[in-house]
């Protein structure tokens, strides 16, 4: 199967309000450019070295999404183009993000991410401290950042029941900071908290039934790294 028909075979099968983020870390430019030239526009990458060079390497109406772990000292070379980071864990890349889209004049969007797996190797805010970022006065004075939503990841497990159980809890996480988002008097930092993004190539599907709304698929449309 080609990157093409790989990529219409998933488009067809996704909810028209879930956003696809075609995840092409490791992989050659030249594989993006025929996944751009079968209509994607958002990619996913986890080295802000890497997404940069292929940046600056390829069309500028691309949308480009940062999907790994983060350190606050590479902000700055993602800072002038980056549509969305997904894995923000604390108050400290927080504040980071802000300066480095100060600098640049923009407003970076942001994915807070939830610890929701049962492995160790995973990052991720706990709900108490969600909470506290949520309620401190320090979150509240960051103008340059938009919080979207969330973001998580379920452990790699064959068992169906708890990949739904860790899907279904940051479900419930998200609706919770949905409904009191006005009392929480950041509301211009959580305007736009619409995006649940959960799910990649294994798991998906199940991801969509427990209410994602972005999911991020890399093998199964470019094959295995």
């Amino acid at each position: 199967m080609s990157i093409q028909s790989n990529l219409n075979t998933i488009k067809e099968s996704l909810p028209e309000q879930v956003t696809l983020v075609a995840v092409s870390k490791t992989k050659p430019v030249s594989d993006l450019i025929q996944a751009y030239e079968a209509g994607q526009r958002i990619f996913g990458e986890n080295k802000i070295q890497e997404m940069t060079d292929k940046w600056e390497e390829m069309p500028k109406d691309i949308q480009w999404h940062m999907i790994g772990h983060v350190q606050s000292n590479k902000v700055k070379f993602m800072a002038p183009y980056v549509t969305l980071i997904h894995g923000v864990d604390s108050l400290k890349l927080l504040q980071e993000i802000n300066k480095q889209a100060l600098k640049n004049n923009r407003i970076i969007d942001c994915l807070l991410q939830i610890y929701i797996a049962e492995e160790e190797s995973k990052f991720g805010l706990d709900e108490e401290e969600l909470n506290e970022l949520l309620a401190s006065s320090a979150f509240k004075e960051l103008e340059n950042i938009r919080i979207l939503g969330l973001m998580g990841m379920a452990t790699f497990t064959e068992d169906q029941n708890q990949i739904r159980k860790e899907f279904t809890h940051l479900k419930s996480i998200f609706d919770s900071i949905k409904q009191r988002k006005d009392a929480l008097q950041c509301a211009s930092t959580l305007d736009h908290f619409s995006t649940i993004s959960m799910g990649m190539s294994g798991d998906y599907q199940l991801a969509i039934e427990c209410g994602s709304t972005m999911v991020r698929i890399g093998s199964s449309i470019f094959g295995g790294r």
